[in-house]
């Protein structure tokens, strides 16, 4: 795949596997072993099992407000499939696939959901850092991770994800022209789900394409069928590929779309038809995976029903365990900002403390 050929201005976008399981473009298909493409699959069905329980554990009040991925698998896991171990992975708040490849344990991932300050503490050799919720803050970093890498001469490529309401902010405007005027080895990647929150993409932006932002800071964009795992590990492989050898930045558009709502807090009913939504479910990325692996034997009917029980059980479980053990510590919350806490922070901590106390 050559990002040449998919020039973002005319909308052109880069596919594998097609709605019903068949491959349209065979020469593209990447050479994956069957073990590998069923922990692909297994991996996107973990990720809506997380999701679906934690939508239902949200809901029963057993957790804080949450981002649903559901639709999003493919876009999540196919990226994170194409990174080295030592590659940085920088989220924004909806790459639940993504973490799951990349080594974070749900544990964790729930515990973050939960309110505790330990799910954002990731495992030793697990390169994945917290999340960051203000929408395209994650840029900088990872601009900054990949300038940081060139300086001190490290082989490690950084990938960034943020949604498509975050390219109408000036973080992700700044973070691309940085990366390409120091060739920073990143990839940046944009999740159009084709709502931030409750705007349409239409009434985001006039350009024609996400990608065709690239072209202002000079460096190669491209639109990808984001609910195509072949598509999108082959385009993410590539553009890691090229970031390793120096070539600098590359941005995806991943389009897909966001079944559910945006979090917990949000109504889509209000803003969206229901008909749209009833369409995309046509374009599932799982359903699509599935009906190739069943045509090429590799995946039966019969593994596929008992891997989901097994996933459920081992998600209920994992939930249980945090929700009995996951008292936060009030200083949790302050001490990790610095390496020791400057005193505006010991003043906000003393008062909090004060405050739980029934002081003033």
């Amino acid at each position: 795949m050559r990002f040449e050929d998919y020039n973002p201005l005319e909308g052109k976008h880069y596919n594998i596997l097609d709605i019903n399981g068949e491959i349209i473009r065979e020469e593209e298909l990447p050479s994956l072993s069957d073990d590998e493409l069923l922990y692909l699959y297994k991996t996107m069905l973990y990720t809506r099992t997380i999701d679906e329980k934690a939508l239902s554990y949200q809901r029963q009040g057993r957790m804080l407000t949450y981002a649903p991925n559901t639709g999003q698998e493919a876009t999540q896991v196919g990226s994170a499939y194409a990174m080295e171990k030592d590659d940085w992975l920088v989220p924004s708040f909806r790459e639940l696939g993504a973490w799951l490849v990349k080594g974070v344990p749900l544990k964790n991932i729930y515990l973050y959901w939960y309110g505790n300050e330990w799910g954002s503490h990731m495992p030793e050799g697990v390169k994945v850092l917290p999340v960051s919720v203000p929408i395209a803050s994650q840029f900088q970093h990872a601009a900054g991770i990949g300038m940081a890498n060139n300086i001190k001469g490290e082989n490690n490529v950084v990938v960034a994800y943020v949604g498509d309401g975050g390219t109408s902010q000036g973080d992700f405007h700044e973070a691309l022209n940085f990366a390409a005027v120091f060739k920073a080895p990143v990839v940046f990647i944009i999740q159009n789900n084709q709502y931030a929150i409750s705007v349409s993409r239409k009434e985001q932006t006039t350009s024609k394409t996400l990608a065709q932002k690239s072209i202002s800071y000079d460096m190669p964009g491209i639109v990808v069928d984001g609910n195509d795992i072949f598509a999108m590990y082959s385009a993410t492989k590539n553009a890691i590929d090229r970031a390793r050898n120096g070539e600098g930045p590359s941005l995806i558009e991943a389009f897909t779309y966001r079944l559910g709502a945006h979090t917990t807090s949000d109504d889509p009913t209000i803003y969206r038809d229901d008909s749209e939504v009833e369409e995309w479910k046509e374009k599932d990325p799982i359903l699509r995976f599935k009906k190739y692996l069943l045509a090429k034997n590799i995946l039966t009917e019969e593994w596929d029903e008992k891997t989901k029980k097994e996933l459920e059980v081992e998600v209920m479980s994992t939930f249980e365990e945090i929700e009995d053990k996951s008292d936060t510590a009030i200083e949790d919350i302050f001490k990790y900002h610095y390496a020791s806490m400057p005193p505006v922070l010991e003043e906000q901590l003393n008062e909090y403390k004060a405050f739980l106390e029934g002081g003033k």
